[in-house]
């Protein structure tokens, strides 16, 4: 609705919009040159090659020729090169039509190359004024460019011949450095492997550090069982080497016999002889002498001699103690031994160490060449790899291709495509349209929600789209509940006079039917009302109860009843400057005041024309000060709502509220008759 009010609005601009544009479009058309395009199709064939060649530690060098890829593809290298200018310019000097184009640039325009997508081919389109001229340039432009190949090629292979020489020379004087420095190295040093030989040093560390625990662990359990010896013997070692001593010196022997001999002789004189007996004293005497000289050797070969057992005899106690005594002293020397050995062992470990330390420090720097050595082998063989392939193919950079569809014209011309010129003029006509709407509209906007926040005035009702137009009094059911609303409303406000005036600032904004059901409904309240005709010049309100009168009458109308307790005055047609002397002398007033006290009417309800378009409507307020003005969105002009609330205002209307008509309905709810029978839920 709102789309057709708009368009209904600027109607005019819109239609003169809508014929100018076809128009242009067949002049565009008709006047345009003809133009026929050439086609061709090149291909671009495999350009697989077979190098393979091995850099050493840089690995391997493989070229298995062009690959196409989303980052490159050789198609797009192919169409930059045949749209270049070298390409182009030889085909535009020679051209004949070349004075119709001022630079080379915009005779590039007459040439389309574009690379077919999943394939290998590349698509030529070239145009011209006629057949003939855009056949013969299509085959021009496949000349030069294969001669432009053959240019970049030989270019190419030379720069690469040249550049590579100079760079074999410089990388086989860096790979004989290499090797010398290399060798020298190896020399000074004397590693010909170096981990062959830091891995025998380290077996040989690991195998002398194992022998070396090994060795002192035997010397522990040797040292602990010469400890446990030398506790059971009550002996340190050396006191038992030294008494181990005793049993070779004679003079200890001798002196131990005769002690021997001298307690044998004590033992048997003391079995008849008491120990005053001369013999027993001068046996006694002669014993402790003898201990006195015994002592004397004993401490002349172990010192501090107190608890070792000097006796060495033959029985089986002693033997054992003399075992023991040898025993603690092998055990002693094997412990003292083995710890000896295991220093040795230790030294030699350490030396081995310090060996290793240099040799790792040698081995960096020698690995160090190694890698610069490789590396200035494999730069070696890679430009040798490079000069060989430059030898075998010219074509690496620039592949050959071959021409797949020879040039062919299309006898019809290509330009221009009627198609496009209808497509493009109904374009142009529909978004040409939106824009003159737009422009127009921000000129003269429609009114919308936000324009009655700013309106500042109560909408007293909502009136619903209208599925089908009222006849008579007939109020359909959508509305009947709208207006007994707005009835109450309008009984319950103090009206000057009982007299309230329905106008808008437009002509459709649906006034006449709002002053209908307004008048209906306050009936139904149990009021006597009176409609009035207010609209001198096109009387809708009396054409709708066909109580229009005939323009040869003159005289002043009278009420008809409509209904009981709603009568009608219709309006006379008058002339403009009739009706303003109507209005302005107060005539209009003072035949309204005798129909109201002649009919003892409750409510008089005035339809006036809008006020935007008649000048009577606005001196009607000072006969009906109280107005309801009734706007419409998206049909209301916002600007002329403001003009007729500006003019009421001037001429001390008070209004009283606005009903917004032709709302769009959000929920059914609940509908009902005059009985209150419920109709539906």
């Amino acid at each position: 609705m709102k789309v057709t009010a708009i368009i209904q609005k600027h109607w005019l601009p819109l239609l003169g919009l809508n014929i100018t544009i076809p128009m242009c479009a067949a002049m565009i058309a008709a006047f345009s040159p003809r133009t026929w395009t050439a086609s061709a199709q090149i291909i671009l064939p495999d350009t697989t090659t077979n190098l393979d060649a091995s850099l050493g530690t840089l690995g391997q060098l493989k070229d298995q020729g062009i690959a196409f890829t989303t980052e490159l593809n050789p198609l797009h290298v192919q169409t930059s090169i045949i749209t270049s200018d070298d390409v182009i310019r030889p085909i535009w000097l020679s051209d004949p039509e070349k004075n119709k184009f001022s630079s080379l640039d915009s005779y590039k325009k007459l040439f389309k190359v574009k690379p077919v997508d999943q394939s290998t081919t590349i698509r030529l389109e070239v145009k011209g004024s006629l057949s003939e001229l855009a056949k013969q340039r299509s085959e021009r432009l496949l000349k030069s460019y294969d001669r432009r190949l053959n240019e970049l090629r030989q270019g190419t292979a030379n720069a690469q011949q040249q550049f590579s020489q100079t760079q074999l020379k410089q990388a086989e004087s860096n790979l004989g450095l290499a090797k010398n420095k290399l060798a020298l190295f190896k020399q000074a040093t004397g590693l010909v492997s170096s981990e062959n030989q830091t891995k025998n040093l380290v077996e040989a560390i690991k195998t002398l550090t194992t022998t070396e625990a090994e060795i002192l662990a035997q010397a522990r359990a040797g040292a602990t069982r010469s400890t446990a010896l030398s506790q059971r013997l009550g002996l340190s070692p050396q006191q038992a080497i030294n008494s181990l001593r005793l049993s070779q010196n004679k003079e200890y022997q001798t002196i131990r016999q005769k002690l021997s001999e001298v307690n044998a002789a004590i033992a048997v004189n003391r079995g008849g002889l008491t120990e005053e007996n001369p013999t027993i004293k001068s046996l006694l005497e002669q014993r402790q002498q003898l201990v006195t000289a015994l002592n004397k050797q004993i401490a002349a070969v172990v010192p501090n001699y107190q608890g070792v057992d000097t006796s060495f005899g033959g029985n089986n106690f002693k033997d054992t103690t003399m075992d023991l005594i040898a025993e603690l002293i092998q055990a002693d020397g094997e412990s003292r031994a083995l710890q000896r050995q295991a220093m040795i062992i230790k030294k030699q470990v350490e030396g081995l160490k310090t060996e290793l330390k240099v040799i790792s420090t040698q081995q960096s720097q020698l690995l160090d060449l190694q890698r610069k050595y490789d590396f200035a082998e494999g730069v070696y063989k890679g430009i040798v790899a490079q000069l060989e392939q430059a030898k075998i193919s010219a074509f690496n950079s620039y592949p050959n291709t071959q021409v797949l569809d020879q040039p062919t014209v299309n006898p019809k011309p290509t330009s221009p495509k009627l198609s496009l010129i209808i497509l493009g003029s109904i374009l142009t006509s529909v978004f040409g349209s939106l824009a003159l709407i737009s422009f127009l509209e921000s000129r003269n906007p429609l009114l919308k929600p936000k324009d009655l926040q700013e309106i500042e005035l109560p909408v007293l009702v909502r009136i619903p789209c209208f599925k089908s137009p009222a006849v008579g009094l007939k109020v359909i059911s959508e509305t009947e509940l709208e207006f007994q609303r707005l009835a109450s409303t309008i009984s319950l406000m103090s009206l000057e006079n009982r007299r309230l005036m329905v106008s808008s600032s437009t002509p459709k904004e649906g006034k006449t039917t709002v002053s209908i059901g307004l008048a209906a409904a306050l009936v139904v309240l149990g009021f006597r009302v009176l409609m009035v005709d207010g609209d001198f010049h096109k009387a809708q309100l009396s054409h709708h109860f066909n109580h229009a009168l005939p323009s040869e009458i003159n005289a002043l109308p009278t009420a008809v009843q409509i209904s009981p307790g709603l009568d009608l005055l219709p309006v006379a047609p008058m002339q403009n400057v009739r009706v303003m002397e109507f209005v302005a002398r107060g005539e209009f007033e003072r035949h309204l005041d005798a129909v109201q006290r002649a009919g003892h009417y409750d409510y008089v309800i005035v339809d006036t024309a809008p006020v935007g378009s008649t000048s009577e409507a606005a001196l009607m307020a000072k006969v009906i000060a109280n107005v309801l003005l009734v706007v419409r969105l998206g049909v209301s002009d916002r600007h002329m709502v403001h003009e007729t609330l500006e003019q009421l205002t001037r001429h001390n209307a008070q209004i009283f509220g606005l009903v917004l008509n032709g709302v769009e309905q959000r929920a059914e709810g609940y509908v009902y008759k005059h009985d209150n029978s419920q109709v539906k839920s």
